[in-house]
């Protein structure tokens, strides 16, 4: 097969089967016309991790938009667990859906099947190297408070949509709403460590977590995501953003307001839920 202009730099498609051509096609109608599909249908279709990123990149390419970044799931051993999983995962996002609080998501329009989680999201200021180490990457990047929405073209997916599907699904990327961006550097690697969070609805506390549930550290999650991209021959670009990996486990996210709380100077952030 041969590619068309595609938003990752280096990715060919020369190896993808009829298998994998058909589920991205899938994944794309779905994407567009917010027709959820049918886990059973698709369940047993991948069973490896590079099947199911060239399907992700394939669907990139079908979107035809403007590569804003990435998010980085599965960074806790509670979420790895429930997806079978020994290391986290990645979905490229397009550029329209990162958005600046506070941001209105209308769940007729713009959503399928959403999630909260509660994330630190960190922005490329210049581009990042798999050789960087973690205080690297913190001269390199602003980080800001964020509202992760992830959202499946698959029905009733959370939480037995298996791995694979997720990876392919663009890591059930749906929105990221981010706060207000500071230099990393404003902050001590271990402040980010300990970064604490509560999570409302309509002025009501759902739930609470801690960034240390991400890997340690959410700039793990970076560097993580940096040598994956490496090892697949793309890379993290000055001005790409990456929503680093949830606090907490994620409520369904209904109609409403929702306000994450943050700690350490970091600013609330702020989703308006509609019909």
């Amino acid at each position: 097969m041969t590619t068309t202009n595609t938003n990752q730099e280096n990715v060919t498609l020369l190896n993808l089967n009829d298998t994998e051509e058909k589920l991205a096609q899938a994944l794309f109608n779905a994407y567009t016309n917010r027709e959820a599909l049918k886990m059973d249908e698709w369940t047993d279709l991948l069973n490896d991790e590079d099947a199911s990123y060239r399907v992700q990149r394939r669907l990139m390419e079908l979107k035809d938009q403007p590569l804003g970044g990435y998010k980085v799931s599965l960074t806790s051993k509670q979420t790895q667990d429930m997806f079978d999983s020994t290391e986290p995962l990645y979905g490229a996002q397009v550029q329209n859906h990162f958005v600046k609080s506070p941001a209105t998501l209308s769940l007729s329009s713009n959503l399928m099947d959403p999630l909260a989680e509660v994330e630190l999201v960190f922005k490329a200021k210049e581009d990042l190297s798999p050789e960087d180490s973690l205080e690297e990457l913190a001269r390199k990047t602003t980080v800001a408070s964020g509202v992760e929405v992830p959202d499946s073209r698959f029905s009733d997916w959370f939480p037995s949509l298996s791995k694979y599907l997720v990876m392919a699904d663009a890591a059930v990327g749906g929105y990221v709403v981010y706060g207000d961006e500071r230099d990393t550097t404003d902050f001590a690697l271990k402040d980010l460590e300990n970064v604490h969070t509560k999570l409302y609805h309509d002025g009501k506390e759902e739930v609470d977590g801690v960034s240390s549930e991400v890997l340690g550290n959410p700039l793990n999650s970076l560097h993580w995501l940096v040598k994956k991209l490496h090892e697949q021959g793309q890379s993290f670009k000055a001005g790409q953003r990456v929503s680093s990996g949830t606090f907490l486990l994620p409520p369904r996210l209904t109609e409403g307001k929702w306000t994450a709380k943050f700690d350490n100077g970091f600013s609330d952030v702020e989703v308006n839920v509609t019909d």
